[in-house]
């Protein structure tokens, strides 16, 4: 296995006239699972876009499973999966049929039995036949993890994974996700404004600031460094301040 999952060097986009993110540079170790933290704006999102290879760098490269993302898309991405709370699955399509019709796009065998199982671990069974539309947002949070994990990737990427989750339910995916990575090995990128998310999940944190990574470190080093009892104290103290030297 790559030892380095994910190697970010020096990575910038801009967009006109706006730096969205400032020559960042940064990696994920295999079965590590780290935090993109940082408050709106800060450049996480535009970070996982190009992750993903939704757009393109201004400057900079992503090598990602020992590849260069800008060379080797398509392979890399069979490998990845991406889920988002802020991102629905088509709503006309019965919750077994949206994840049927990803399973056939990542080539999943045993297709019917891989469903099953996430819908089981995930408490959708009893709404599999359901219009995806008609689900709650946690509900179609939850399938949206379904959906991530049907390739069991390599590299996972969440945005925000238990936004929409009453507290109860969040605590289940949590749970549920680092027993997924215990077993599989995955690695994953969670960006997230729950702290308890990031505390609980993550072993090593970065901070963005203006496009710019500006700590990073576990949970304990991060509250070290800002004298902070919380990891909410941290984040707050980052996003008041003013411009920070990156790391």
């Amino acid at each position: 296995m790559v030892e380095k999952i994910v190697e970010v060097c020096q990575l910038r986009k801009e967009f006109g006239d706006t730096v969205a993110v400032e020559s960042i540079s940064f990696d994920v170790r295999a079965g590590e699972i780290l935090g993109l933290l940082g408050a709106n704006g800060a450049g996480k999102t535009t970070t996982i876009h190009m992750l993903l290879g939704l757009i393109t760098p201004t400057a900079g490269s992503i090598k990602i499973l020992g590849s260069d993302l800008s060379h080797d898309r398509v392979r890399i991405l069979q490998r990845m999966n991406f889920a988002s709370a802020y991102q629905s699955l088509p709503y006309n399509l019965k919750v077994w049929e949206n994840l049927y019709v990803f399973a056939e796009i990542y080539g999943v065998k045993n297709s019917k039995d891989k469903i099953q199982e996430l819908l089981d671990r995930f408490e959708l069974s009893h709404l599999q036949k359901q219009k995806t539309g008609m689900l709650s947002a946690g509900e179609q949070t939850r399938l949206s993890l379904c959906k991530s994990l049907l390739n069991d990737p390599d590299l996972l990427l969440l945005d925000e994974p238990t936004a929409s989750l009453d507290p109860d339910q969040a605590d289940k995916v949590r749970k549920l996700l680092l027993a997924l990575q215990a077993e599989t090995g995955m690695s994953i990128i969670n960006t997230s404004h729950n702290m308890l998310d990031v505390h609980e999940m993550c072993d090593r944190i970065l901070f963005m600031q203006r496009g710019r990574v500006v700590a990073a470190g576990s949970a304990d080093e991060i509250l070290a460094r800002f004298e902070s009892s919380t990891l909410e104290e941290a984040f707050i103290a980052i996003a008041r301040s003013p411009a920070m030297e990156r790391v």
